[in-house]
């Protein structure tokens, strides 16, 4: 079994890494990495933001905050180092849609468009709004300078890299011709159309209904001059995910079905020429010295009658031993898919991870492991 080993102590306490995104399936303790990654920077004298996408109230819990809000919120921890900060956020989605309106139209205007019953949906509930707003989110906190480092703990399961796709499928979607014909019945392309669009309409009535159809219109009438924003900052966003000092690190865990996700992961975004560091293979156990598993199953079955004792500590010993080859069988088949991929084990705690020493546990094995 080769790979080099993630450095992840390194990799963190470097001046030059500012954006580090965690992605991976549910379930694996991306959370609790994020939070732990961002509190060992910060403990070292970083200024640290973590921005959390999962709706899991878990990153709060866990930093001793009773919620985390749309704004970065200081965490109020005794830290190892006087100059380190540590700032941690929740996105909410339509919010930070709010916000970009407000930033790029008139008082007036944006009450009319928060009022509009499309925008409403699209603003909540639209495939990719969410990926898209926490892209504007990274880029906000980008933007103003006040971090040395930014921690995105991106959603669980496949939808995890959706960002990649969504600046440009909801841009697209906004700046599209389609949506756009819906706002201008009456110019350009629809003149060559003509009664071909109305086929096309009644047909699109008879799905979405006339009111959604005209509130629709309503909603690109108001929002025209904002359409080719949209597309230019999720370019930018998108060149800031490729730049020199921004990081992907893939977290999973030791089972079947988490590293097939970790997989995918890897393969999708260096199919994207993502700068991808590493793999984080949370929750490992150490290798057991002494006996072997089947030694120890054997001296267990030889004294279980007169030493019921003893029977029960190598029946233990052997147990964890089968587990801790089972995980290494695993780990090894990832890596013949990515031999190349630097990875860092971390044990796993005694209990979860729900507070502020748990996550030093937890970073120090992440940076030692």
């Amino acid at each position: 079994m080769s790979a080099d080993r993630l450095d992840m102590g390194r990799l963190l306490g470097d001046p030059a890494t500012k954006v580090l995104v965690t992605c991976g399936a549910g379930g694996v303790g991306k959370t609790t990495t994020a939070a732990a990654m961002a509190l060992w920077a910060a403990d070292r004298g970083r200024t640290v933001a973590v921005l959390t996408i999962d709706p899991a109230r878990r990153l709060a819990q866990s930093l001793g905050l009773g919620e985390l809000d749309n704004e970065p919120r200081r965490v109020t921890v005794d830290l190892a180092h006087p100059d380190g900060q540590l700032w941690a956020m929740m996105l909410d989605t339509r919010r930070t849609f709010d916000e970009m309106v407000a930033a790029h139209s008139s008082p007036q205007r944006a009450e009319q468009i928060y009022a509009n019953p499309f925008y409403q949906s699209i603003s909540s509930s639209f495939s990719g709004t969410q990926e898209y707003m926490a892209m504007e989110k990274l880029g906000q906190l980008a933007a103003t300078g006040s971090y040395d480092l930014i921690v995105v703990d991106t959603p669980p399961s496949r939808s995890a890299l959706d960002f990649l796709d969504a600046p440009q499928r909801m841009s697209s979607f906004l700046d599209g011709r389609m949506i756009r014909m819906l706002g201008t019945p009456g110019r350009g392309v629809l003149k060559v159309v003509g009664a071909g669009f109305s086929l096309f309409t009644r047909a699109v009535t008879s799905v979405i209904g006339g009111q959604m159809l005209t509130d629709a219109a309503a909603f690109v009438t108001l929002f025209e001059d904002m359409f080719g924003g949209f597309r230019a900052r999720a370019e930018t966003t998108y060149r800031l995910l490729r730049a020199p000092g921004t990081s992907f690190v893939v977290v999973s865990i030791p089972e079947a079905d988490a590293l097939r996700e970790a997989s995918y992961f890897a393969d999708r975004l260096r199919a994207e020429r993502m700068p991808l560091a590493g793999l984080v293979l949370n929750r490992t156990h150490p290798a057991v010295a002494g006996l072997s598993r089947e030694s120890a199953e054997r001296i267990a079955d030889d004294v279980a009658g007169s030493d019921p004792v003893s029977a029960g500590i190598l029946q233990v010993h052997a147990a964890r031993a089968a587990v801790r080859a089972a995980e290494r069988r695993m780990r090894a088949r990832f890596v013949r898919q990515h031999s190349d991929l630097a990875v860092v084990e971390v044990p796993a705690l005694p209990s979860d991870a729900h507070d502020v020493p748990a996550l030093r546990e937890v970073g120090r094995r992440l940076t030692t492991g």
